[in-house]
């Protein structure tokens, strides 16, 4: 466990140095999202802290200061900028408080998944997962004003107290992730699975999602507003009809076709993230990993495609943890450490224009 706090030292301290040093790497600043001024920069806060904030940060530090009182934000799911709001009571500072919790779940979760692979396998293959997901080129949003580091935290919580046979409270952490994420409601599949005897907790994981819901049409009469807002957010997302997965493929052949600089960059790292984790999720099944882990996390990589884009998959495929199990299992010693050494050059190469503003899944 203290090799865990040393790997989650070390990605930590080395993402802070990339933000440091990415002005000298890209001097002009992207600026491609609102409010960055007031709610980072305003923070007095060095840009190697505040950068962590950028994007999607800037909407969740608005809804923790005054709820949802922008239009289109109600996007963002209420349970992290709720935790946030509180935990400014004693910090004081609305972004400090985001990166805490960001860091402090996502370090919980490690610590988790490292309990939870090394009970199925072994300490080795343990390690290895660990050090998969640190090095992942999307990891940086573990440690970002991003929901991801929480939702990973929750996730991994709900299968491991599922193997100990803590069904209910299993349910109890999905029905936070369900307020946290739209794919916390997912992990009901895993509670399908389990003899339970009782639907209590085939409930309780969708209350979060459903009193979050029960709030919109409330409050804008409008249950499925998190939905429909998504469209405002440029990334072409379709909300009326279904997509296959096939004609978002074919959608970005053409794209790959057409564009170049950042925009292909963008759209290669998407379309190869997708098919890399469909791979392994795949190579997974044959080796007959768990199948409510599966089926969770075939859910959270396939879901999002049905939208018609595959606009920030490489961050949504993050929580599909048996992708770094299936990644620890290779034979090859070199060949994974060769994947590692590659991951960690694209992982600094995505902080670094994240950190400057430019959008990286």
């Amino acid at each position: 466990m203290k090799k865990i706090c040393l790997y989650f030292l070390i990605w930590r301290l080395a993402l802070f140095a990339l933000a440091y040093i990415s002005p000298s790497i890209i001097p002009n600043f992207g600026a491609r999202f609102p409010y960055y001024q007031e709610r980072l920069i305003g923070t007095g806060l060095p840009h190697f802290i505040w950068s962590w904030g950028n994007f999607d940060g800037v909407h969740y530090l608005g809804i923790a200061k005054d709820g949802y009182a922008y239009q289109f934000t109600q996007t963002f799911f209420p349970l992290y900028p709720i935790l946030i709001k509180l935990l400014t009571y004693i910090t004081g500072s609305y972004l400090i408080s985001g990166l805490l919790i960001s860091n402090a779940a996502f370090l919980f979760g490690l610590l988790i998944f490292f309990k939870l692979v090394k009970s199925k396998f072994d300490e080795k293959i343990a390690l290895w997962s660990t050090g998969f997901i640190l090095a992942f080129p999307a990891s940086f949003y573990f440690g970002a004003v991003y929901t991801e580091g929480i939702f990973f935290a929750m996730t991994v919580s709900f299968f491991y107290l599922l193997e100990k046979n803590k069904i209910m409270a299993a349910s109890v952490v999905g029905m936070f992730a369900s307020a946290t994420r739209l794919i916390g409601l997912f992990l009901i599949s895993a509670i399908f699975a389990k003899p339970i005897g009782k639907i209590l907790p085939l409930l309780i994981v969708p209350f979060g999602f459903l009193a979050y819901v029960l709030y919109l049409q409330i409050e804008f009469q409008n249950p499925l507003y998190f939905l429909t807002a998504q469209s405002i957010f440029g990334q072409e997302r379709e909300t009326a009809k279904i997509v296959l997965l096939p004609q978002v493929i074919w959608r970005y052949l053409k794209i790959l076709a057409t564009t170049e600089g950042l925009p292909f960059f963008n759209a290669v790292f998407e379309l190869v993230s997708t098919v890399f984790a469909i791979t392994l999720l795949y190579t997974a099944w044959l080796k007959k990993y768990k199948l409510d882990w599966l089926t969770f996390s075939a859910l959270a990589v396939l879901i999002p495609t049905l939208s018609g884009t595959l606009a920030s998959m490489p961050r949504y495929i993050i929580v599909a943890f048996p992708i770094y199990i299936a990644l620890a299992q290779i034979k090859n010693v070199a060949a994974k450490i060769a994947i590692v050494l590659i991951f960690a050059l694209m992982l600094a190469a995505s902080a670094v224009l994240f950190t400057q503003g430019y959008w990286v899944a």
